[in-house]
């Protein structure tokens, strides 16, 4: 009888060993999704009519991302040089992250804020450095500027920030992209629509400015996973070095254009979320729940020991939810999308239930 053969796998890079891991809460497909800042509603009804064309003979090619990075480009005013698009913005952040972090390098993160930012860091041999927010959780722009060293390499900043909605200003942007000539500067704009705020036209004149966008909120294209990354022309050059140039498949290419053509339906879905903000906050605040004021489409609210619960309850309710208690200063605060009135009028009802409930546990 032939003896068994112990084999030793190959072991990863130290790097990877040690890097966060990142779970997202997947799962329960037909509830009311206000845990992931999607597009609650539905893509534009023009990206059905170009899915619909599209030919089966047309897929058995690989895709081409040029002629429609110059569309894009075109439409935000920049040339087709500046502007990569990207298998979302996650490709983006990691692409750019490859690009430019070495070791000794440090990342500046404003925390809390997008979870990804860390776990694509880890992977290189930079440092991340975070720059706690105060209970107020607004952009800590004085800590950040104090936390400028000779090493620091990207300062990535979400604007609007996830998970509490708080927003730099430009002159602060412009201003932190001075006081670091060294540094890249990240403005990740996944949640422009709902500020309405940008700083895409100072891309190639602010020299270390870099602009990420996706596609995944506003426009609901999450599926197809789709984003950009806009900079200077030498900046850029780079990046696509690291690119791969495959990585955005022919069906988001085809449903890019017409998403972009289509303002009256991004409009008023924008419209609807904006309005559907408005309502919602005031239903919290009838609750009597802390909330913490959001320039984009989602909330984030104080619930406190029972946070868990809450969730839980909103879930029986079809209604999810994201917990953001493991978030650097976020213990207890749970984080809801902001959908159209009529969502939020559910998820109102869902949360008056669910907090009845609490308080009637706590005085039994």
């Amino acid at each position: 009888m032939a003896e068994a053969v112990t084999m030793q796998l190959p072991a990863p890079r130290a790097r990877v060993q040690a890097m966060k891991e990142y779970h997202p809460p997947l799962g329960c497909r037909d509830a009311l999704r206000l845990d992931f800042n999607e597009n609650t509603l539905a893509c534009s009804p023009k990206v059905r009519e170009a899915l619909l064309a599209i030919s089966m003979g047309s897929l058995t090619r690989y895709p081409e991302r040029a002629p429609v990075e110059v569309i894009v480009a075109a439409h935000l005013g920049l040339q087709p040089e500046q502007v990569a698009l990207t298998n979302g913005v996650d490709e983006a952040i990691h692409v750019l992250f490859e690009t430019f972090l070495d070791a000794g390098d440090e990342l500046l993160l404003p925390v809390p804020t997008y979870t990804m930012y860390e776990v694509y860091s880890s992977a290189t041999d930079a440092r991340a450095v975070a720059v706690q927010a105060g209970d107020d959780l607004e952009f800590p722009f004085e800590q950040l500027l104090a936390a400028i060293t000779p090493r620091t390499k990207i300062i990535a900043v979400a604007n609007p920030n996830s998970p509490a909605g708080s927003v730099a200003t430009r002159g602060q942007l412009v201003e932190l992209a001075a006081r670091a000539p060294h540094a890249v500067v990240l403005v990740d704009e996944a949640y422009f629509h709902f500020h309405g705020e940008t700083v895409m036209d100072l891309v190639g004149k602010v020299p270390n400015l870099m602009v990420a966008r996706t596609f995944s909120k506003a426009y609901g294209l999450a599926g197809l996973r789709l984003g950009l990354l806009a900079g200077p022309v030498e900046m850029m050059r780079w990046v696509r070095r690291v690119l791969s140039p495959y990585s955005v498949n022919s069906l988001a290419l085809a449903c890019l254009p017409p998403a972009l053509e289509d303002t009256v339906y991004l409009d008023w879905y924008v419209g609807e979320v904006l309005a559907a903000r408005t309502e919602f906050e005031a239903a919290l605040d009838a609750e009597g729940i802390r909330r913490w004021p959001s320039r984009a489409n989602f909330v984030l609210v104080e619930i406190g020991a029972l946070h868990g619960d809450f969730v839980r309850l909103m879930r029986a309710a079809d209604v999810l939810v994201r917990d953001r208690s493991s978030d650097p200063g976020c213990e207890g605060r749970v984080r809801i999308t902001i959908g159209t009135r009529e969502q939020m009028k559910h998820a109102a009802a869902a949360l008056h239930e669910a907090m009845a409930a609490l308080r009637a546990g706590s005085k039994a």
